[in-house]
């Protein structure tokens, strides 16, 4: 069930579609939907003595009869028809709980899961995170694209070590400070205008709030540990804010509205730099990544000096090759390898 949406270093990334086969907060993907009604089926037990247990897309409307399982660890109940969870106090012994994509309006009977590490509640139609007192141990939790409209019920989660919280309808960022195991953190696809609510979560590696409302970069100087920071798709207009983010190697600042390249000489571990759908028009401003010696692929596509000064609908033929002399050591520029280019 884990899924992770950060790049890694040693995979090939693709911008558009997300990275390691997961799509980042933000980005998610819908779940397939069946193209006609179909007949829901009995939750039926083959081995009781198992440990992994997957109902994945199995017309399942009702979980029950599963008194019999006394091992199991990991359940998986991904895609199925299920409205209410329920029928689950048995299962003690669970570490893993996937009830991803179902029509689940209620967060509920899930106190006797003390074990719980890992929880998937993605893709469901509740609109209140509750009722998660007992699960002190969980480690992953999961609640994409529901309809959650506050950040509460998790302040006790103190063992948290990623937090998802894509496509909700979320404004603002709290009840979080006590959460200071966590690691990545992700409220992309949310209503948030305001970075905050952040200093206490020192432990943060990677912080994803791509498509909300943010207008200005702030509230991170406590994240010194921070590796990874996602804010394509926002209304940011100045690259600011990021002076003890030191320990940063991949930054997404795509699609906001920023002119300017700067303050960024200190981020010597930086290796990744998106910055498609800017504003910027100088070529000078390329100049200010030259200290990066670590970059190896930067986004710049569709900022206006990617576009011919002739023809403001067709790219320059020489903006890679631009880039390419002001930035030797790049690997990538935009989708494609900088070794492969001609010219």
């Amino acid at each position: 069930m884990e899924e992770e949406n950060t790049p890694n270093n040693e995979m090939e990334v693709d911008r558009e579609t997300g990275h390691d086969g997961f799509i980042s907060s933000g980005d998610e993907l819908e779940p397939e939907q069946p193209a006609d009604p179909v007949e829901s089926v009995q939750l039926v037990i083959v081995d009781p003595q198992a440990l992994d247990v997957d109902f994945n897309h199995g017309r399942i409307a009702k979980i029950e009869n599963l008194e019999r399982l006394t091992q199991v660890e990991n359940l998986c109940l991904r895609q199925n028809l299920i409205t209410k969870i329920e029928g689950l106090s048995t299962l003690t012994t669970l570490v893993d709980l996937d009830l991803y994509d179902n029509q689940i309006t209620k967060v509920e009977n899930l106190d006797a899961l003390v074990n719980l590490t890992s929880l998937d509640l993605s893709f469901n139609r509740f609109g209140k995170i509750e009722n998660l007192n007992t699960l002190v141990n969980l480690k992953k939790l999961f609640l994409i694209h529901n309809k959650i409209t506050k950040i509460e019920n998790i302040d006790h989660l103190t063992q948290l070590e990623m937090l998802e919280l894509g496509s909700n309808r979320i404004r603002t960022i709290e009840n979080i400070s006590t959460l200071i195991n966590l690691t990545s953190l992700f409220i992309g696809k949310n209503k948030i205008n305001k970075l905050k609510g952040l200093e206490t979560l020192v432990n943060l590696r990677t912080l994803s709030m791509q498509t909300n409302r943010i207008v200005k970069l702030e509230g991170l100087d406590t994240l010194v540990n921070l590796e990874e920071l996602y804010l394509a798709d926002n209304g940011i207009e100045k690259l600011e804010g990021l002076d003890k983010n030191t320990k940063l190697n991949t930054l997404d600042l795509a699609n906001n509205r920023i002119s300017q390249i700067e303050n960024l000489d200190h981020l010597e571990e930086l290796q990744e730099f998106w910055f498609n759908d800017n504003k910027v028009s100088a070529w000078k401003e390329i100049e200010s990544l030259v200290p990066l010696k670590k970059l190896e692929t930067v986004y710049l596509e569709r900022n206006p000096i990617y576009y011919d000064a002739g023809d403001k609908l067709k790219a320059d033929p020489s903006y890679r090759r631009k880039i390419k002399l002001t930035l030797p050591w790049i690997k990538q520029i935009d989708a494609t390898m900088a070794q492969s280019m001609v010219g």
